[in-house]
């Protein structure tokens, strides 16, 4: 008669159904979940640490076991514990998980784009693909340059002992909910200007290969963000009621400005812009809007000075990625 397998001495069976804990074989909790790549290569951690557990091979790497747990186990959907967390060591984490998307992830998609559709230029559809790709990559680079040079830093004076006047985490969890809304927006457009629009061709392996990495990109993306409004966010709190009670000193704080682009135009000159990315021309436009056509040629100079986009594919984009222009009422010759 055949033996049952004791499962509860089955480290498998175990990590699948507990939290990550130090004492666990790091190889294990990789097998179990293939997340836990990215979360190593964010801390630093490089592959080839043998039989080593999650807390030995955190020691040898200079890597905060309590916080790398506390990452681990959220991205895995566990239970996560974050009273111990290090602000330093998770700081480098999401630093690390910037130079990822910015500088790996993000160009690997683009120039799986290029070589999946037409850029030669002679294919709309594909140009508008392209330049909406581009669109939502410059924002992404604006969010992450806003956090590495602003939100970390003030998270760094916060760790010397120094408070702001002006600023809180407050702020930016404000804006960094916002900022995440449109983002998903935007991700979400460019999947379906891609499914929608873009003709099937005879390589379709490309194309939906380029899909499967935008999707994959995009939750990604979304468990970055958690990571800091779930993680970050509320570990910065932690220490600035720290701060604030051990007696603070105050310091000024350099901020970059980054403002959402839409808010440079006027109420006008959107309208324009919805009406060149809907493929009317001056004349339909100053019908439209009861304008004459030199005052409409002003304000298209104006739009252009003000957003350097010189073309309508341009302008297509932009009003597609600002939401002056729904995928619907888009044409497209």
């Amino acid at each position: 008669m055949c033996q049952q397998k004791n499962t509860n001495t089955d480290p498998m069976t175990r990590i699948a159904r507990t939290k990550y804990h130090a004492s666990d074989m790091m190889r294990e909790v990789i097998n179990y979940n293939g997340n836990i790549l990215f979360v190593l290569s964010r801390f630093g951690i490089p592959l080839g640490f043998g039989d080593k557990s999650v807390g030995e091979v955190c020691a040898t790497q200079g890597v905060d076991t309590a916080t790398f747990l506390a990452v681990a186990n959220y991205v895995c959907h566990r239970t996560t514990d974050n009273s111990e967390i290090s602000l330093s060591a998770l700081i480098n984490y999401l630093r690390r998980a910037h130079t990822w998307f910015l500088d790996f992830n993000l160009p690997a998609i683009r120039r799986k784009i290029i070589e999946a559709i037409d850029c030669s230029g002679k294919d709309e559809v594909a140009l508008l693909i392209l330049k909406f790709y581009d669109n939502f990559v410059t924002e992404v680079r604006e969010h992450m340059g806003h956090e590495n040079s602003t939100v970390f830093t003030y998270a760094d004076s916060l760790m010397k002992g120094y408070l702001n006047r002006e600023y809180t985490i407050e702020t930016f969890a404000a804006m960094h909910s916002n900022r995440d809304s449109r983002l998903d927006d935007k991700l979400s457009d460019l999947k379906n200007v891609i499914i929608r629009y873009y003709p099937q061709e005879t390589n379709g392996y490309s194309l939906h290969s380029v899909l499967f990495d935008i999707i994959n990109c995009e939750n990604d993306l979304a468990l970055h963000c958690a990571v800091e409004d779930k993680i970050f966010i509320p570990t910065v709190k932690k220490m600035e009621e720290e701060v604030r009670k051990g007696g603070a000193n105050y310091c000024e704080l350099t901020t970059d400005g980054t403002d959402n682009p839409s808010e440079q135009l006027s109420q006008r000159e959107k309208e324009i812009v919805a009406c060149v990315a809907k493929g009317m021309t001056s004349k339909e436009i100053a019908d439209r809007l009861c304008l004459s056509v030199h005052t409409v040629t002003t304000h298209r100079r104006n739009i252009t000075n003000k957003l350097q986009i010189h073309t309508p594919a341009g302008l297509t984009i932009y009003a597609i990625a600002n939401h002056l222009v729904s995928l619907d009422e888009i044409k497209l010759q």
